[in-house]
């Protein structure tokens, strides 16, 4: 029992209303952090980039060398995720100038790419799938993706579509709403929800990064990039050290008995 339990063992977490708590503040994180690397630090977006993108490559190798499930880690990969989406996005759109439009359309097709070869492959793009070191690299190819793409949405919203920062979040959040409406009125497929509201973080995420960053005369509130990056990861870590988190469950792990 014990054995075949342990081969199906997933090392992502439970998706519960504080995985996704916990993922908006790593999304913000992402944000801010990116920007002040790249903009603060003024290290530009491609230098940046390949900081981050380094990062990510270790923390995904610890993360599938890892025997079993580590919060910590798991969310330490998350925020390189969202960091390096971040300046990746960034140089996307404004310095090889193909704009937002431009910048989300050709993240979207690399998500949707990404996806498809993972379910041509695996038969399946549901997170509790993820359980073997070659499913788990298509899940951190896809989340890569996924919060690349939300940082261009987010922007994209805010700056060109002239909503400003709170009117981003709002509409982000109330498409939120609209993925959480679907999945416990309707039977929608879970996994398809589950990549929708995976991608609404980001740009959520996004529009709140910068309006706790950006000058009050572009309507944020000015704070420094590197204390609102210091205060969201304090944070980040009291809710994982506060609120237990659990591996996710295969879907045939309740038969394993």
């Amino acid at each position: 029992m014990n054995a075949s339990i342990k081969e199906i063992a997933s090392k992502v977490p439970e998706v519960t209303l504080m995985f996704w708590i916990i993922k908006i503040f790593a999304t913000t994180l992402g944000e801010t952090g990116g920007d002040a690397v790249s903009m603060s630090m003024d290290l530009g977006y491609a230098v940046a980039s390949l900081i981050f993108i380094g990062i990510f490559f270790v923390a995904v190798f610890v993360q599938i060398m890892a025997k079993a499930f580590h919060p910590l880690l798991y969310w330490a990969v998350i925020i390189a995720t969202t960091t390096a989406g971040t300046t990746m996005a960034d140089f996307a759109d404004r310095s090889l100038g193909v704009g937002y439009p431009g910048g989300a359309s050709i993240l979207f097709v690399l998500l949707i790419l990404s996806l498809a070869l993972w379910y041509w492959v695996e038969g399946s793009i549901a997170v509790e799938t993820v359980t073997t070191p070659r499913v788990e690299m298509f899940y951190w190819l896809a989340i890569m993706f996924s919060q690349t793409l939300g940082t261009a949405l987010g922007d994209w919203m805010a700056d060109d579509a002239g909503l400003g920062y709170d009117g981003g979040a709002i509409v982000f959040s109330a498409g939120l709403a609209v993925v959480a409406a679907l999945h416990y009125w309707t039977k929608v497929s879970a996994t398809l929800l589950f990549w929708a509201a995976f991608i609404l973080t980001r740009p959520l995420g996004a529009t709140l990064g910068d309006f706790l960053d950006k000058p009050i005369t572009h309507g944020g509130m000015a704070i420094s990039r590197f204390t609102a990056s210091a205060i969201l990861a304090a944070i980040m870590v009291a809710c994982i050290l506060l609120v237990p988190q659990r591996a996710g469950r295969h879907p045939g792990e309740s038969s394993k008995s």
